[in-house]
């Protein structure tokens, strides 16, 4: 059987998916954001088509910075790792579903079979419902991605292998992911209002542990008389 990966490289491989997450997932949102307008979508399927690849994979590398992260993160408590993994691949699960009706939006502006059966306006209804509807469904999945940085953050501030602020800061912005979630789907105007300053804690929680990962990847113990001690 071979060894695993020593803790350093599994650190550099999972701050490499993490980017890659953070990169394809804004990239999709901006697609997302900026073309969901009566007739846009289908005057920029082709862009359209190439957010919903890029959420895709971004969801698949999401799963894989949880597994890497497990992996490396396992022996401080493997419950607690194991909850971190599940909360990823649940909300991976319902975002990837999600993208269904990112698919039904792009099928129904294009085709002219729908436009025929229900007419230009209803058309653009439908394919904003589903758009709609596929951004609602991401919005629940963000509770998931809320949460796994609960036990990450804890896993964190334990390992030794990183600074506890950052562990903290982790935690807090769990916190940051289900304010934003819940006011948004409680009261939406007031929500999107106070996004920004919601999500703010978690932008710099993810965005520091990214570059620790990536840049320090992980401090290693080393032994001095006798005693293992971080440099």
């Amino acid at each position: 059987m071979s060894a695993p990966p020593a803790p350093k490289t599994l650190a550099r491989i999972a701050g490499c998916l993490y980017l890659t997450v953070a990169v394809l997932t804004i990239f999709a949102g901006l697609v997302n954001t900026r073309i969901v307008e009566p007739g846009d979508i289908a005057a920029s399927a082709t862009l359209f088509r190439v957010g919903l690849v890029s959420e895709l994979v971004g969801a698949t590398a999401f799963l894989s910075t949880g597994m890497a992260l497990y992996l490396l993160l396992k022996h401080v408590n493997r419950p607690v790792a194991a909850a971190m993994v599940t909360f990823v691949a649940v909300g991976v699960a319902m975002q990837s579903l999600s993208l269904l009706n990112q698919q039904a939006a792009v099928t129904i502006a294009t085709g002219p079979g729908h436009t025929a059966a229900f007419g230009p306006a209803g058309a653009d209804q439908l394919t904003l419902l589903f758009a709609g509807l596929q951004h609602d469904g991401y919005l629940i999945a963000q509770t998931y991605f809320g949460l796994w940085l609960l036990p990450l953050g804890y896993l964190v501030g334990k390992s030794g292998y990183f600074p506890k602020a950052l562990g903290i800061l982790l935690v807090i912005g769990c916190f940051g992911h289900l304010v934003d979630v819940f006011a948004r789907l409680l009261a939406p105007g007031f929500g999107a209002a106070i996004s920004p300053f919601a999500m703010t804690p978690a932008a710099v929680a993810e965005i520091s542990f990214i570059v620790w990962l990536l840049v320090k990847a992980v401090r290693v113990p080393v032994r001095q008389g006798g005693n293992r001690v971080l440099p």
